[in-house]
């Protein structure tokens, strides 16, 4: 019982983070504490400059940040690096950092717990571990974004490790549940409905990955606002290959769930849940991106986005472990039929 609480808080913790994680982004907020594990070298972020010890920055690290940028180093100075400090900026990340405390002690806990496990005590083991090895890394990640300047590769890796998070955790939550029943489905075919839906979750995958990407030239755009206003960044969106993969492909997940439910419905003898949720948040979320192609691109519509996308992973992988068990008892019944 301990081991799916723990890993319910902790799925519920990597959501958040992901959400807080998108308002650091869509803010500009990446920088908002340029070192790490202190901010500004403080534990606790400064409100107002004159809280700031220049003397315990690392002042060649801001330099090599502003040659990543194409930014003359010899602009760097203490004066000038103070004229950067936004409070706002500095705690939105550092409440992004703070978020990640809860999340890192529920996986380790997970892990030093997973042996109490009574059931597929194995499975949970070796997941629960790699959950943790996936926070550390992950955590590592955040410190090499800061590092890197916001370098876009290192953030788009920083977002496919949440996912994979989400997906073991998912598992965890699955595998553990104490009052795992599996519905009785008879002798109906789900395999079909469980190819569609396996189809559906990798376009969800690499969607997401996509809207990184896309996030990345955002990033871009926000460092020009003062030419470009967000109403204008679609028009230069619109330019790039990889926006119109990320639009056009979001047509294969409207697809692939519309299929997967009218699949659902042909089964009467059994309730399916999942499939009804998962199309409407697809749908949910092909209207934020309308609203993001044709009037704007909001910054809380962007976040909703992005957050919509991590609850979405969450739901179908459950509803593809639930449906993959569903399939193992369809043929175990085949087995044990006497007509087989």
């Amino acid at each position: 019982m301990i081991v799916n609480r723990l890993a319910w808080i902790a799925l519920v913790s990597v959501i958040i983070l992901v959400l807080a994680g998108a308002t650091v982004r869509v803010t500009g907020s990446g920088l908002g504490c340029p070192d790490w594990p202190t901010c500004w070298g403080c534990l606790i972020p400064p409100t107002s400059v004159d809280q700031i010890d220049v003397d315990k920055l690392d002042i060649e690290k801001f330099k090599r940040h502003a040659i990543r940028k194409g930014i003359d180093p010899d602009t760097i100075t203490r004066d000038t690096i103070l004229d950067s400090f936004n409070p706002v900026h500095t705690w939105i990340e550092f409440s992004n950092r703070l978020i990640t405390l809860p999340l890192g002690l529920a996986a380790l806990l997970l892990a030093l717990l997973s042996f109490t496990a009574r059931n597929h005590r194995g499975w949970i083991v070796a997941l629960a571990w790699l959950s943790l090895a996936d926070v550390v890394v992950n955590a590592v990640m955040g410190a090499q974004v800061v590092a890197s300047g916001l370098q876009p590769g290192i953030i788009t890796l920083h977002m496919a490790l949440a996912f994979l998070l989400i997906v073991v955790l998912v598992t965890i939550i699955w595998l553990s549940r104490p009052d795992r029943q599996v519905t009785p489905v008879g002798q109906t075919n789900l395999r079909p409905l469980l190819v569609i839906s396996i189809l559906f979750f990798a376009c969800l995958f690499a969607e997401g990955l996509l809207g990184s990407q896309v996030r990345e030239q955002t990033d871009e755009l926000a460092q020009a606002a003062g030419q470009l206003s967000r109403d204008q960044w679609i028009g230069e969106l619109a330019t790039t290959w990889i926006y119109k993969i990320h639009r056009s492909f979001s047509w294969s997940l409207l697809i692939s769930a519309g299929l997967m439910l009218l699949l659902a419905l042909r089964i009467p003898s059994v309730r399916f849940v999942e499939p009804k949720w998962i199309i409407t948040m697809v749908l949910a979320m092909m209207l934020m991106g309308v609203v993001m192609a044709h009037i704007a691109v909001f910054q809380v519509v962007q976040v909703l986005h992005v957050g919509t996308t991590a609850v979405l992973l969450a739901v179908t992988w459950h509803w593809i472990v639930r449906l993959g068990s569903l399939a193992r008892q369809v043929g175990a019944n085949q087995a044990d039929s006497p007509n087989s």
